[in-house]
């Protein structure tokens, strides 16, 4: 038997029937037509679907539907304006961290909540953070690169050195 979900997703209210059992990841790519979500694994362990609850960062196959009933959904598709992109996703671009993508959203994501919780983070707090994203194709310098440019150009912006 279905339910009837209300939560808010990139900014706007939804209102969705799903089955008790779905996924959040599954829920936001089959039912809301949200595919930058990726399943990757299914486990929690390669991070591609992760994205924000609330401002944190979580592996959406990991969570049930019916948990986000009532809470802030963020996806990578929630980072853009109608115009411009994130400038997460503009670095990654820059500093040429994507390769064939798949891990690009998660990792984004995943990005976006530490540079929220600590807009000033070290290589290494960087590097602790997105270990939970696996990159078949980078090692993870690119990565590393445009995450720490993006905390440095949000130090110049607020006047810091």
């Amino acid at each position: 038997m279905k339910e009837c979900l209300e939560f808010t997703v990139n900014g706007q209210s939804v209102e969705v029937y799903t089955e008790p059992w779905k996924t959040l990841q599954q829920l936001l790519r089959d039912e809301l037509g949200l595919t930058g979500t990726k399943e990757g694994c299914g486990t929690g362990h390669c991070g591609a679907c992760t994205v924000l609850i609330d401002g944190k960062a979580v592996k959406s196959c990991l969570i049930l539907a019916p948990l986000v009933r009532g809470r802030d959904i963020r996806t990578i598709e929630g980072l853009a304006t109608r115009d411009k992109l994130h400038p997460l996703q503009q670095a990654f671009i820059d500093h040429f961290a994507v390769q064939c993508g798949f891990c690009t959203p998660g990792m984004i994501m995943m990005a976006k909540a530490l540079l929220d919780e600590n807009p000033s983070p070290t290589e290494e707090e960087v590097r602790d953070n997105i270990h939970g994203v696996l990159c078949r194709c980078t090692g993870y310098v690119k990565i590393v690169e445009a995450i720490l440019a993006v905390a440095k150009q949000k130090q110049r912006s607020k006047g810091g050195s």
